[in-house]
């Protein structure tokens, strides 16, 4: 989810109740969410990981036996709110596998900032969560010449090491300018370097998705998706949301060369082929940046690791190469995801398709941190409490009541506003769900107001929640 008002913030908090409790609680179903989230902690702080697991037998199957429960809890009337616009959803018991709720819940529809979800499940099952995104310097084919090769970190900084950015515990080029001196120095005695080539063919092109709202780069959500690039592409290294810029590896190579001082030329081009690494510096794991990307819905973050996973998954470089990656890595969580398009990372395209009924599957494993997804149940905000659920205009007035109860992504694009995730209802019953509000021109910012009653209208009914 994208917003102009309160996220210019730097993204370098979550809740340890969040995080400490994703990680360690237990996987029983009547008990499956924390209760409390209070103390801080920084995202780039890496988590020990638990050992990956399959869901609980517990898990939902097609014949487990339920006792008969009166749904007698209605929340017809807010799914019918105009703001939902054409509205689309379901709700589902994480505990027996029951659909309690349904609207449209099996339509493939664009699904906005909720498809990092998917992204994130892709890039955690094809890099595993200790992956790190390296950049690195080698030797160049010329006198005095080095090639910085850019290897898609996008949290990669400009600034000196030791300053606080957007992206907490991010790499820095003053580090990187640092080890490629001594190397140098070592490598070539009494020659200074005065050419740097800048080598971003690790991504092929377009650099812009080209259903994506040229706006966005203004707005301050996304940048031109290069290999190279410093702090996203942010004119302001600190702020989550700032304007980006048009010559993303420009920017990266400047700052890279004035660490060199005067008279350094900087050109394009590609390593040499088997050229001896100088020096390199290395990204959070994959894990950590999963939690930075969701938290705050970065689009950068988002967009690096579905390039990378399709890299990785070896169907290519380029956007149209991660619908084919991204999609069999999903199989891999034995929920198959039928209609299913990924035509970005970030879920900023109109073309994107998920359906609510497979997000509240997948959400089920989510819940239960099961096949290593626990990275995604740590990165997902908290109702009134973390991330892009904090802000005033979230789960405010009456649906404050699900406090700290509904863990979700959000998800906005100019046609529709989206919200997915687990809610531990009033009753106790752990619930998934995933609510849509879609038009076919411009939605009014007062769906997100909307989402969230419809939301806490779920949690006050829990198990007791009618279809009708």
């Amino acid at each position: 989810m994208r917003s102009r008002t309160a996220l210019a913030a730097s993204a370098t908090l979550v809740l340890a109740g969040l995080v400490a409790a994703g990680w360690a609680a237990g996987t029983a179903l009547g008990d499956p969410l924390p209760v409390s989230t209070t103390t801080p902690v920084a995202v780039g702080t890496a988590i020990a990981l638990p050992a990956r697991t399959a869901t609980p037998s517990a898990t939902p199957t097609a014949t487990r036996t339920v006792a008969a429960v009166a749904r007698t809890c209605s929340v017809a009337a807010a799914a019918r709110d105009p703001r939902l616009r054409s509205f689309q959803g379901r709700v589902v018991n994480a505990r027996t596998g029951e659909v309690l709720f349904d609207r449209q819940g099996t339509k493939a529809s664009r699904a906005a900032s909720v498809m990092k979800v998917l992204t994130s499940a892709a890039a955690l099952e094809v890099l595993g969560p200790g992956y790190r995104l390296t950049t690195k310097v080698v030797e160049g084919s010329r006198p005095g010449e080095v090639v910085l090769v850019g290897g898609g970190d996008v949290t990669l900084s400009r600034t000196p090491a030791g300053t606080a950015t957007a992206y907490a515990g991010a790499p820095h080029l003053s580090t990187l300018a640092a080890k490629v001196k001594r190397a140098w120095k070592a490598a070539h005695p009494g020659e200074r370097i005065t050419r740097i080539v800048l080598d971003t063919s690790y991504f092929g092109g377009p650099t812009w998705q080209p259903t994506w709202a040229v706006k966005e780069r203004a707005l301050g959500s996304t940048p031109r998706m290069t290999a190279l690039m410093v702090d996203g592409d942010r004119a302001n290294t600190a702020a989550n949301t700032s304007p980006r810029g048009n010559d993303p590896v420009g920017r990266a190579g400047s700052a890279f060369a004035a660490y060199f001082g005067g008279g350094v030329q900087v050109a394009r081009g590609t390593a040499p082929r088997g050229a001896s690494v100088l020096a390199s510096v290395r990204s959070q794991p994959v894990s950590t940046l999963v939690q930075q990307e969701l938290l705050y819905s970065d689009n950068t973050i988002a967009e690096a690791l579905a390039r990378v996973t399709a890299i990785e998954a070896g169907t290519g470089n380029t956007f149209s190469a991660i619908d084919a990656a991204v999609v069999p890595a999903l199989r891999q969580y034995g929920i198959e995801p039928a209609k299913v398009r990924v035509v970005d990372g970030s879920g900023l395209s109109d073309d994107n398709r998920i359906p609510p009924s497979y997000l509240t599957k997948l959400f089920v494993k989510v819940l239960h941190k099961s096949d290593g997804l626990g990275p995604v149940f740590a990165g997902l905000p908290v109702a009134g409490r973390t991330g892009s659920l904090s802000y005033g205009d979230r789960f405010a007035g009456a649906a404050s009541k699900a406090d700290g109860k509904v863990w979700a992504k959000t998800g906005w694009i100019d046609t529709g506003y989206t919200l997915a995730g687990i809610i531990r209802a009033k009753d106790g019953t752990p619930l998934t769900f995933a609510f849509y509000a879609l038009g076919d021109s411009f939605v009014s910012a007062n769906a997100k107001q909307a989402l969230d009653t419809l939301t806490a209208d779920v949690w006050s009914c829990g198990n007791r929640l009618s279809d009708t």
